[in-house]
């Protein structure tokens, strides 16, 4: 049977509060009545003791001390019975019932000299007593005894009472907390019905939800934290969204740039081999395949180092490597790219300047970036400069070409993102991904890498690499 969280959660507040009312009225009223009738128990042996004391110092006036002890407790509603070893009442004399009424069991108890005591008789009397009888010794002999009986019915009157108002008590006690245990399951229930619309929201796609969270208790706290996990989700499914357009422009550019490599050595090898290109051209055409091959195979490493980046894969190969030597290499690799926009690459390095980084690596994360002033300078120059640091170095690169947009500084470092959509006619750094796998690279060296650019000023990249191990 399906039972909703709301009454589960109102009924079991119930349940609680009856059981837990019900046994402490049971053991309060338990309590009271143990307590009462045992202090009259007290009371009772208290003053049989001191009827027998009496009776043993008293040589004259027993009779005269009987009686006036009989009106002392007749006052407070006691009576008492003096009796011999055979049970036979020897004061006050009694029209009816001239021996004492004990049990078996109760007789070799005082003849043991042990006293007896009974709470609540109802058998032996005519109404309900507490009885206490007190042995009188004679060395190990029973000579007789006294027993003393108060009637009770004021007592279990007196608890009747006290029962009649806890059960006022809890019929008083019962409503306030179903009302308060309504008030209560019903704003819990609200709370958790506010996140669970809110969980089908984001079940369906909008992320845009805020759960209240006015009180700071658990469900409060889970519900800052759904929010927080709802801000997050928005934000990455905004990635997601936006990583995915560029993929998809990505891809677009990748086929177009792979097509036109391809249909140029495609038709260059079907006029090879078919004796289409005059001989004095056929070096020039050589010359294309191999140019347009290298772009395919520089589009292939680029994803593949990427891809390697992204899943830890890639081995760095530290070592000590000359600073100056580094730039040389990247300025002869790019000068030919340099001399086509009229550009000249100018280095200032201290000889003796070195950082602990991956030869391969570092060649490659300064052809990148070298690549990227390239392709936004013309008729500039582009500057490679090394500052030696106490414990790092830190290398500066930059031109005074067109620059960047300050809004769009920070987005260089995603994979796919184009700062210039002609990037796409370009011979390098036309697929968007270099400028990503040269900020990674820097991080697996320990290293940081900033950007500085102002529109038609020119950019400046920030590089901090470790010179000691």
């Amino acid at each position: 049977m399906k039972i909703k969280y709301f009454y589960q959660l109102l009924i079991s507040h119930i349940i609680i509060l009856v059981l837990a009312f019900l046994l402490l009225s049971l053991l309060f009223s338990q309590f009271l009545e143990n307590y009462i009738f045992e202090n009259k128990v007290d009371e009772l042996e208290s003053f049989g003791n001191q009827i027998l004391t009496e009776l043993t110092v008293r040589i004259e006036g027993t009779e005269e001390f009987l009686n006036e002890y009989s009106q002392l407790l007749e006052a407070r509603n006691i009576q008492y019975i003096l009796f011999d070893r055979k049970g036979r009442v020897l004061y006050p004399e009694l029209q009816q019932e001239p021996v004492v009424l004990l049990s078996e069991q109760e007789w070799l108890e005082l003849s043991a000299g042990k006293g007896i005591s009974v709470l609540h008789d109802i058998k032996r009397f005519d109404q309900e007593v507490t009885l206490v009888a007190l042995p009188y010794m004679n060395g190990d002999q029973l000579i007789g005894g006294v027993i003393l009986l108060s009637p009770i019915s004021g007592a279990i009157q007196m608890i009747s009472q006290l029962n009649k108002f806890l059960l006022y008590t809890i019929i008083i006690s019962l409503t306030a907390t179903i009302l308060l245990s309504w008030f209560l399951a019903k704003n819990l229930i609200k709370r958790i019905r506010d996140i669970r619309d809110a969980t089908s929201m984001i079940s369906s796609g909008n992320y845009d939800v805020n759960v209240p969270h006015l009180y700071m208790d658990e469900i409060g706290q889970l519900a800052k934290d759904f929010n927080e996990m709802a801000a997050r989700l928005k934000k990455s499914n905004e990635e997601i969204d936006r990583l995915e357009n560029r993929r998809r422009k990505f891809i677009a550019d990748v086929s177009h740039e792979m097509r036109t490599p391809l249909t140029t050595i495609s038709g260059l090898a079907e006029g090879i081999k078919n004796n289409l290109i005059p001989e004095q051209e056929m070096e020039k055409g050589m010359n294309l395949i191999d140019r347009e091959a290298k772009r395919l195979i520089r589009l292939v490493n680029e994803n593949l180092d990427y891809e390697k980046i992204r899943s830890n894969q890639l081995q760095l190969h530290k070592i000590n490597v000359n600073l100056l030597d580094a730039f040389e290499v990247v300025a002869d690799q790019l000068l030919l790219q340099a001399e086509e926009k009229n550009n000249t690459i100018i280095i200032k390095a201290d000889p003796e300047t070195t950082v602990i980084a991956d030869y391969d690596r570092l060649v490659q994360i300064l052809v990148n970036i070298v690549k990227n002033s390239i392709q936004f300078t013309e008729d500039g120059e582009i500057y490679l400069r090394s500052e030696d640091r106490d414990q790092e170095t830190h290398i500066i690169i930059e031109d005074n070409g067109i620059g960047i947009d300050p809004e769009e500084v920070e987005m260089i470092w995603e994979r796919f993102y184009k700062a210039d959509v002609s990037r796409t006619s370009n011979s390098f750094g036309e697929f968007g991904i270099g400028l990503s796998i040269v900020k990674q690279l820097v991080e697996l060296h320990n290293g940081k890498i900033e950007v500085k650019s102002e529109k038609g000023k020119g950019t400046s990249f920030f590089i901090e690499l470790p010179n000691e191990i």
